[in-house]
Order: structure tokens, then C-alpha cells, then sequence
């Protein structure tokens, strides 16, 4: 009997795995295209996103302001390729994590104590998309794929 029950897990487990790339395709294309379009937003407001920063409080507002409308317009385009995807998810994670800091710490801090508050903060979805892509990936609908595929075949 328990050898027939992991023989179904694993059937189960086998199935499930044929979503993980197309699951990671729509969370790249979803999110790469919120995080461009908030990226051009910001790109196309930059006096009131480095007045946002300097309310907040973080060092070298207009510097930072220019880095994370570009960051999140390019990291946004990556992603939707899926070029590069782990570092610039590396990259977008660090920044909804200064976001929940800096402008959502009340968030933040009450992970424990009221995970609503924390997963009703606009960061939210984009981290947990970024950090989808940080641990799992591009999956194999990507130019990371592509790369990897055509740099294999030419070791060989």
C-alpha cells in the first residue's frame, strides 16, 4: 500500500513539474510588464518620485530616483525576455524589500502579528514574483534558455 501511494506522489509530483515553465512564463510576463510600466511611470515623474524619496528619508534621492525608474523600466523588459532573470530578480527583490522598508515598514513589521496588513502592501506581489523568479528561474520559456541551450551545443 505505501509503495503504491509514492508511486501516485510521485505521478502527482512528475505532473505538477510540466506547469513550473509555464507558470514561470505568466509570472515573468505579468510582472516584468508591471514593473516596466511602473518603471516608465517613474521614469516620466521623476521630480515627484525624488520628492517621495526625500520624504522618505533615502540618501542621494534624485540618484536613487534615476536607478529604480531604470531598474524597474529595464528589469521589467528583462524579465517579460526572461534574460538574465536571477539577477535582475536579485536586483528587484532587494528593491520592494527597501520599498517595504523605507515607505511600508508599519507593513513590514506586522508580518507576524497581522500578515494581512503586510500582504495588502503594493510591494507584496511584486516581491513574492521577483523572488518566484530568483529561486526558481526563468524556466524553459526564455532567452536564458535559449542562451544556455546554444552555449551547451557549442561545448559539445
Amino acid at each position: 500500500m505505501l509503495d503504491r501511494l509514492q508511486s501516485l506522489y510521485a505521478r502527482l509530483a512528475s505532473t505538477a513539474d510540466l506547469g513550473r515553465s509555464p507558470f514561470l512564463l505568466l509570472v515573468r510576463l505579468y510582472w516584468g510588464w508591471q514593473f516596466a510600466q511602473s518603471g516608465w511611470g517613474k521614469l516620466h515623474n521623476l521630480d515627484r518620485v525624488t520628492d517621495f524619496f526625500v520624504s522618505l528619508n533615502i540618501p542621494l534621492p534624485a540618484a536613487n530616483a534615476h536607478f529604480i525608474a531604470g531598474l524597474e523600466f529595464f528589469g521589467g523588459i528583462l524579465l517579460l525576455l526572461g534574460l538574465g532573470s536571477r539577477l535582475i530578480a536579485l536586483l528587484l527583490t532587494a528593491n520592494m524589500l527597501v520599498a517595504y522598508w523605507t515607505a511600508d515598514r508599519e507593513a513590514l513589521f506586522s508580518l507576524l502579528k497581522d500578515p494581512g496588513k503586510f500582504y495588502a502592501a503594493d510591494p507584496f506581489t511584486f516581491l513574492m514574483a521577483s523572488a518566484l523568479v530568483l529561486i526558481f528561474g526563468a524556466g524553459l520559456f526564455s532567452v536564458d534558455t535559449l542562451l544556455a541551450r546554444k552555449a551547451t551545443s557549442n561545448n559539445s
